[in-house]
């Protein structure tokens, strides 16, 4: 879920391993990141909407991953995705990193790319790489 530089960027490299990959986004627009020779299903839609998350193909789906701007709509997919469509791997985007070990503590996978980048930085200063 999310069609920005880091989904599209995924879903180009997932797709080219050929795995089959449906990218959702609530902007059509999004999907002009995609390569033009990419094998996936782009679909308009939110992630937090069962339906939507039932028309991408939720049910067969081994990993759901939420990577949008906003940390509350990635929470709620992941959770829907966990927990009510039992997606045996939810990885999800979480900016704060203050909630990303809140959410981590319940159960759901989280990545904070601040909290990431901030410690490439830091070991960068120390001259660690």
């Amino acid at each position: 879920m999310g069609c920005g530089r880091v989904g599209a960027k995924l879903a180009e490299m997932l797709d080219k391993e050929g795995n089959k990959v449906t990218v959702l986004d609530v902007d059509e627009y999004s999907f002009r990141r995609l390569p033009s020779d990419f094998g996936g299903t782009p679909l308009v839609g939110n992630g937090t909407d069962q339906e939507a998350l039932k028309k991408a193909g939720i049910s067969e789906t081994d990993v759901f991953l939420t990577l949008t701007q906003g940390d509350n709509r990635n929470i709620m997919a992941a959770q829907i995705a966990k927990h009510i469509f039992k997606v045996p791997r939810v990885i999800c985007r979480i900016y704060d990193s203050k909630r990303k070990e809140l959410f981590g503590s319940l159960g759901l996978e989280t990545i904070s790319p601040t909290t990431i980048f901030a410690e490439i930085l830091k070991d960068n200063i120390k001259g660690k790489n």
